[in-house]
């Protein structure tokens, strides 16, 4: 992609993002909870790589969190899919590829 001015081309890697419904849990809490979304942020600390989100993470009681994809954790199952609410094994298949595609393999760990 061309960025129009100068016609230099755009080598960053693409973001994938972790989609809304996959469980997580918050690396340094250790709180699972599942993605809800994105929330724009803009001053502070801890974005995700497009610079200017986090996810919103409902971790229960009424209460959400806001992480930045490196402190979260993708929770599989015990054969190591990633764990989707109300989604059948097909796509929770598809999406555990994608994100193993994206992220590292010590980003995976098997829920409790």
């Amino acid at each position: 992609m061309s960025d129009g001015k100068t016609g230099r081309v755009e080598t960053r890697k693409s973001w994938v993002r972790i989609p809304n419904g996959i469980k997580v849990r918050h690396r340094a809490e250790g709180k699972d909870g599942v993605v809800e979304g994105l929330t724009e942020i803009v001053r502070g600390p801890g974005r995700n790589p497009d610079g200017r989100t986090q996810y919103r993470v409902d971790v229960g009681e009424s209460s959400m969190k806001l992480a930045a994809e490196d402190e979260l954790l993708i929770l599989t199952d015990k054969d190591g899919l990633v764990i989707v609410l109300r989604r059948q094994e097909g796509y929770r298949r598809y999406v555990t590829e994608q994100l193993h595609g994206a992220f590292a393999a010590d980003r995976f760990v098997v829920a409790k």
